[in-house]
């Protein structure tokens, strides 16, 4: 029986999705990506009863990381990206902020490695570095409970951009082959634009691997 249950928040001028993952047993809660709308999801977050354990950032576009400080000072927690994404979070041409007219620097507290493990809300998530959308581009994976977080790495029969500042077709393609495609088929994928999906039906249906 899973113990963990995953809530969708769709946020921001661009759609982006913001999933609190949340474990049944503690109540404790990862926040994945928060993008926009700080205030909304610590209402939620507070309505519910849930523990806040930690912001895990798959990378560091505006639309994802935006709302990440303001999240973290109110719930009181840190905020997880990759080593390689601290030039993107911190260069508002990097982080994008520049396309809706705004000059933003994000920052992380604590900055992980590939294959790392982290212990966080009673889970044991591993560190997938996948470059391509963003050189520090990572994906969160709960082996225990199937699940994926992918951002803007994989998405429903497609993959992220690779025409923003550090971008990499070859990059990102070989890196989901390599990291993605090995997990098991039941593998549901959280992402962070549209539908989620899972590990066989991309082996099966998407149209770049």
């Amino acid at each position: 029986m899973s113990n963990i249950t995953i809530e969708s928040y769709c946020v921001g001028e661009v759609q982006t999705n913001c999933y609190l993952a949340v474990n049944n047993t503690t109540r404790e809660v990862l926040i994945v990506d928060p993008g926009d709308q700080a205030r909304m999801l610590y209402q939620q977050i507070c309505e519910k009863n849930y523990k806040p354990a930690a912001i895990l950032l798959t990378h560091g576009h505006f639309d994802h990381a935006g709302a990440a400080e303001e999240l973290a000072r109110l719930c009181q927690v840190k905020i997880y990206a990759h080593e390689a994404e601290k030039e993107t979070l911190e260069n508002p041409r990097g982080n994008v902020s520049t396309m809706i007219g705004r000059r933003d620097v994000y920052h992380a507290d604590v900055y992980v490695k590939d294959e790392e493990v982290l212990k966080l809300a009673g889970f044991s998530i591993r560190v997938f570095h996948t470059p391509g959308h963003t050189p520090g581009g990572c994906c969160y994976y709960i082996p225990m409970e199937d699940v994926l977080f992918s951002g803007d790495t994989l998405f429903c029969q497609s993959v992220g951009r690779t025409d923003f500042p550090g971008g990499s077709m070859s990059q990102l393609v070989r890196a989901i082959r390599e990291k993605l495609m090995v997990l098991p088929e039941r593998t549901c994928v959280y992402p962070g634009h549209m539908d989620t999906t899972t590990i066989e039906q991309e082996r099966q249906w998407n149209p770049y691997l």
